[in-house]
């Protein structure tokens, strides 16, 4: 199912999408990059639970990854979301997400949504609490992860900040 929004065409990741969620993670600058090759697996086996925004040119300008929780059936929690410079601020993450909710909620029933969300990723906390208000939503909020989780490596810049989960369930 492909779905148009903010100017570019969405439809589900393709295997060939993989070098492109790649770069457009790399280039975000505050999202933890996967091996060029994870990317490439993404597109295959979560190809279903994924977004890719194109641009008129046919050119991945954004993306959503997600999968469905095993051990939590009718939540869908979003992994990464990553829009090209030249295309943020114009929607783009909004549609993305609300494509993939929608495709989801379409071949599986109702969804929740999850996420996780640094405390200093101001964007991501305005597009999460965007969408439950769009869909008549509630947000809850707790850590996940907290620092002390992740290793100290020096890729993390000596530490990593919390991992906060945010639950998006519709208002009871």
């Amino acid at each position: 199912m492909t779905t148009r929004g903010a100017g570019v065409e969405i439809g589900p990741a393709e295997l060939t999408d993989g070098a492109d969620l790649w770069r457009l993670a790399r280039d975000a600058g505050d999202l933890d990059v996967n091996s060029p090759y994870s990317y490439l697996l993404w597109c295959r086996d979560f190809a279903g639970t994924t977004a890719v925004a194109r641009d008129a040119s046919g050119r991945a300008v954004g993306f959503v990854t997600g999968y469905l929780r095993p051990d939590a059936p009718g939540t869908l929690f979003v992994w990464q979301v990553a829009v090209d410079g030249s295309h943020r601020g114009t929607g783009v993450a909004g549609a993305l997400l609300d494509a993939l909710s929608a495709r989801v909620a379409a071949e599986h029933g109702p969804v929740r949504l999850e996420a996780t969300v640094t405390p200093g990723n101001v964007a991501s906390d305005r597009l999460f609490r965007s969408y439950a208000r769009r869909h008549g939503a509630t947000v809850t909020r707790e850590v996940l992860f907290p620092s002390a989780a992740f290793p100290d490596t020096p890729d993390a810049g000596g530490g990593h900040e919390p991992e906060v989960l945010y639950r998006i369930a519709p208002a009871a």
